[in-house]
């Protein structure tokens, strides 16, 4: 053998092209021009090929890498041609892999692994041998956002689909018991808070009466539109759905086990896990006690408990905290870091905690539950930090403290497939796990968790898993929280910017200016945005104020488009809308604004 170098060849002038996907990995066998790697110029893809026959002995390049023409790619211990006498099957000929290996090679688990190390992959175990009573191309685990994205686009592919669901009814925690039903009960929380300020400007609603059985029953109708919806979509598409909890027998097997116990083997070809996460319980809490809540047992709506405390000053603790102060509860908020929502800007969160403390929510910061009790006459806490409540006897506790993936709940090690301590699943930029023909995505492979992640990462492995030559791209993802008033982020933030030491600048419109904010009674709000001073790219904003979640969606596609200040501010918003607070941001950055008097500086 002979080492031969594969070198990126003429690629029409083009420089520093993205490495976007990972064809072969060392010990591979491959063919002469056979494809090693994937690049995308801004006009086209291309694979650079193998120069010889032979072994893959080293690459020289990782996916998200940048590569020009005359770029090493890979070493090859390459083949020499046969010598005279010798004929097909002889010493000098090569096999390649097969095109979806039953077991994972070696190889394959040398994919990078961006959720950190895992020092070695499963043995898979053998298959079954035992006869399956459903065999598909693809099997989707979960039936979230990300899980039934996956399955359909599947399925408009061509795969023969199976989707797998432990629940009854399609659309996974975010449309059963998460995103969509909190955002119904936000909404009729929305209505109480705008009818009680009503009379300040002449419209007396009086005091609302709350009836909790109709308004349970309002939230139940709207999660079961959708799924209902889902369900058509799933039956259009020739999809078959399969309730049970799914778990791994091999590397193309799987057992579901239905709620009566019955057990059906299942023969894939490719698979998608999209299983998801659950809430974190911390083990302080006497969670036997139905008065101790999670996410999940506070969207139930059981009660409207006089005294609730909520432990965790994230999004989803806040977004039940707004729900159950306007139903008429004493909320009491306990967070053990020093702000609400420890990942936005400190700015952004202020007006909230401010008008959180005008509604008469107690919100303890550096402060954390040692102890939870079950009484006859409630839940005693016993806090430690800074900022200790009064009170210390409440009807109810909800625990909101994060949640953690499942990825470990699926006996993935029996398909070969590596899952950190944490339960999270390492893929690579196509959504592969260290199983070519095995897919991770959603909750389970990292944050943010997040359904909009989700379901872009679910098609793109659909995609992938159909053949395409295509990685994950986006730049950013936008966060909401959907409080009152809302918070929304995306890209960079100052508090990042700061401690990176990016040279960033920043434009903010308060909403003090904005005459939409004015008319709605409500300039609490502002926005702004952050750009890097260099190229005056925006790479950065946040939104604080109602309907921020809506608005922080032109804040993403700038940036994914490289957006400098000149296209933002030039850009002719419609007037009087929030909206327009954009572009009056990217005006404050350039200076340009007219509807704000800034001193110029000296």
């Amino acid at each position: 053998m002979a080492e031969i170098e594969s070198k990126v060849p003429d690629i029409g002038g083009h420089g520093d092209v993205p490495v976007i996907e990972l064809l072969v990995a060392v010990g591979d066998t491959v063919k002469k021009d056979q494809g090693l790697v994937t690049l995308e110029s801004d006009k086209a893809t291309m694979e650079v090929p193998a120069a010889a026959d032979g072994v893959i002995k080293a690459l020289k390049v990782r996916l998200g890498d940048s590569v020009s023409e005359g770029a090493v790619i890979a070493v090859i211990d390459a083949v020499l041609p046969s010598p005279p006498g010798r004929g097909a099957g002889g010493e000098g000929t090569t096999s390649a892999q097969p095109a979806m290996p039953v077991q994972p090679s070696p190889a394959a688990a040398q994919r990078p692994l961006p959720l950190g190390e895992v020092k070695a992959s499963p043995q898979a175990a053998a298959s079954s041998g035992r006869a399956a009573d459903i065999e598909c191309g693809m099997v989707v685990i979960g039936a979230g956002p990300g899980g039934y994205t996956a399955a359909f686009r599947s399925a408009d592919l061509g795969l023969d689909t199976v989707l797998v669901e432990r629940y009854a009814t399609l659309g996974g925690v975010c449309l059963n018991v998460g995103c969509i039903p909190s955002k119904a009960l936000l909404h009729a929380a929305d209505v109480i808070e705008q009818a009680s300020h009503a009379s300040d400007y002449g419209v007396d609603f009086g005091k609302p009466t709350i009836s909790i059985d109709k308004l349970r029953g309002y939230k139940d109708n709207v999660v079961g539109q959708l799924t209902k919806g889902l369900a058509g979509m799933a039956k259009q598409r020739k999809v078959r759905t399969v309730q049970g909890v799914a778990k791994f027998v091999s590397a193309n097997e799987l057992e579901i086990t239905a709620a009566d116990g019955k057990v059906q083997l299942l023969r894939f070809a490719h698979c998608i896990i999209a299983a998801g996460s659950q809430p974190v319980k911390l083990p302080a809490f006497p969670w036997d006690d139905p008065r101790i809540m999670d996410s999940t047992d506070a969207l139930n709506l059981a009660e409207v408990p006089k005294k609730l405390l909520v432990v965790g000053g994230g999004i989803i603790g806040l977004e039940m905290a707004t729900v159950y102060r306007a139903l008429g509860a004493e909320v009491t908020v306990v967070e053990f870091m020093p702000q609400l929502m420890p990942g936005a800007d400190a700015d952004l969160v202020k007006p909230l905690a401010d008008r959180l403390k005008k509604q008469g929510v107690a919100v303890h910061l550096k402060t954390k539950v040692v102890d939870a009790k079950a009484q006859k006459n409630g839940i005693a806490v016993s806090f430690e930090g800074e900022s200790i409540p009064e009170g210390k006897l409440y009807d109810r506790v909800l625990v909101s403290v994060g949640r953690s993936a499942n990825g470990g709940k699926l006996d993935a090690d029996k398909a070969g497939v590596a899952v950190t301590e944490r339960g999270l699943i390492p893929v690579d930029a196509q959504m592969r796990t260290n199983v070519p023909h095995i897919f991770a995505i959603g909750d389970l492979v990292g944050q943010p968790m997040l359904a909009h992640k989700a379901t872009h990462e679910g098609k793109l492995a659909a995609e992938v898993a159909a053949g395409a030559k295509k990685g994950w791209v986006a730049r950013v993802i936008p966060s909401v929280a959907y409080t009152d008033p809302e918070i929304a982020w995306v890209g960079v933030t100052e508090t990042e910017a700061k401690a990176k030491g990016l040279k960033v600048g920043v434009g903010k419109f308060p909403w003090a200016a904005s005459g939409r904010a004015i008319g709605l009674a409500r300039t609490e709000g502002f926005t702004k945005l952050i750009f890097d001073e260099d190229s005056h790219r925006v790479i950065g904003g946040g939104i604080v104020g109602v309907h921020a979640g809506e608005l922080i969606s032109e804040v993403a596609l700038a940036i994914e488009m490289g957006c400098e200040v000149h296209d933002i501010g030039s850009t002719i918003h419609p007037h009087p809308t929030l909206g327009e607070s954009v572009g009056m941001a990217a005006e404050v950055y350039d200076g340009s604004i007219t509807d704000l008097y800034i001193p110029k500086k000296r």
